[in-house]
């Protein structure tokens, strides 16, 4: 078992990550995660690739252009190696979901998820955006090769819809963080646990996941799913699988722990040797490597917003706390009355630094319009009057 996840390419990023300009360091980003995440299905990128993303992350080409080059590459090539299948594949699915990436947009609907497996698989899969149309069974190694009692195939669309409506309609406000967790972590896990496609489920989910995050105020796009996303298979792995006869349970901890690590800021040890049925001796506690009562251990979002002197998002955030307000509302809280003030200098950078969110997003000028906290909103509002 692989623990270092075929970061081999995620080291060729560090550069513009830790120097480049914003824009550099939100392109290798999502490079980052797209080549990452190709680690579940035992795939690595070509050199090729590298050296094509290094060009669109300077600038010198665009992520359209990179697609192109990356597919003429495997039209045109003239001597072919035994893994240029995995590494076709790999190539393309990685330009591919650095595209999605870079787009930051989602349709959260069954056919956005759909639509999500075609746009990944473009060109890879002959079935990319097709719900399978037999049953499946993965022999897993942390299962000691039995498997997840997967949906059958022809109730997937249902199952979807069900978990996608139901999920629209859920309320995160007031949450703490361990109920937050626990929710977003049975919601994907829910997700994947349908295997709605007959390959790219795992990579599917992951880019969900991360639109999904985004869309509620967090920023994801970072070196968890590029460096665990074997990890995070393996979790969704053993938070589905259930026998009796050897007594074990459906055990979502372990992707908690990921999700915690990715938005609290923990530092769980992911490494694939704990999920186990039957981990040896030296395996069979997961550590958090975090300092004990370290006091700057605050959620990551939270941290972040503690050191921006925007005093009108931290007082915008603080009238808004639990409630859904229009407005008007917001105005006469703030003793404000000249509106484009108002939109200008609270609304809008509380909107675009992703605190607070529309009710309506897909109607911006929906009659009974108001405006709520993220959850990242809602983290540094329980942040703020901790102590009130």
């Amino acid at each position: 078992m692989n623990e270092n996840n075929g970061m081999e390419s995620y080291l060729n990023f560090d550069e513009y990550i830790r120097q480049g300009e914003p824009a550099q360091r939100e392109r290798a980003e999502a490079w980052r995660v797209a080549i990452g995440l190709q680690a579940v299905d035992g795939l690595k990128t070509s050199e090729y690739l590298q050296q094509t993303a290094r060009r669109n992350i300077e600038g010198e080409i665009t992520i359209d252009e990179a697609r192109e080059l990356v597919k003429q590459y495997y039209v045109s090539k003239t001597t072919h190696d035994k893994d240029d299948a995995d590494k076709e594949e790999a190539d393309r699915v990685s330009a591919n979901i650095t595209k999605i990436l870079s787009a930051k947009t989602l349709d959260f609907t069954t056919k956005g998820y759909i639509a999500l497996h075609r746009r990944i698989f473009e060109g890879v899969m002959k079935h990319a955006g097709e719900l399978r149309k037999y049953d499946i069974t993965k022999k897993e190694w942390v299962l000691e090769y039995d498997t997840v009692s997967y949906l059958n195939w022809e109730d997937l669309q249902r199952a979807l819809d069900y978990d996608i409506e139901q999920e629209r309609g859920f309320s995160y406000k007031g949450l703490s963080n361990d109920d937050f967790i626990a929710h977003v972590s049975r919601f994907v896990s829910g997700i994947w646990q349908i295997h709605a496609f007959g390959e790219g489920n795992t990579r599917t989910t992951a880019v969900f996941a991360i639109q999904y995050l985004r869309s509620i105020g967090f920023e994801v796009n970072n070196d968890m799913f590029a460096r665990h996303s074997w990890y995070f298979r393996n979790a969704l792995v053993r938070a589905n699988y259930k026998n009796a006869r050897l007594s074990i349970d459906y055990t979502p901890v372990y992707l908690e722990r990921f999700f915690r690590n990715l938005l609290l800021g923990e530092q769980w040890d992911l490494r694939n040797r704990y999920l186990h049925i039957h981990p040896t001796a030296e395996w069979s506690v997961q550590p958090n490597l975090a300092p004990e009562q370290v006091p700057e251990q605050v959620p990551e979002q939270v941290r972040d917003l503690q050191q921006t002197k925007n005093a009108l998002v931290l007082e915008l955030v603080k009238k808004i706390g639990k409630e859904e307000l229009s407005i008007s509302q917001l105005m006469n809280l703030l003793g404000l009355k000249h509106r484009p003030n108002f939109m200008e200098y609270h609304l809008n950078p509380a909107i675009s630094e992703g605190y607070v969110c529309l009710l309506y997003p897909q109607s911006p000028r929906h009659p009974r319009q108001k405006y709520l906290l993220t959850v990242k909103g809602m983290l540094l509002y329980q942040e703020l009057t901790k102590n009130e």
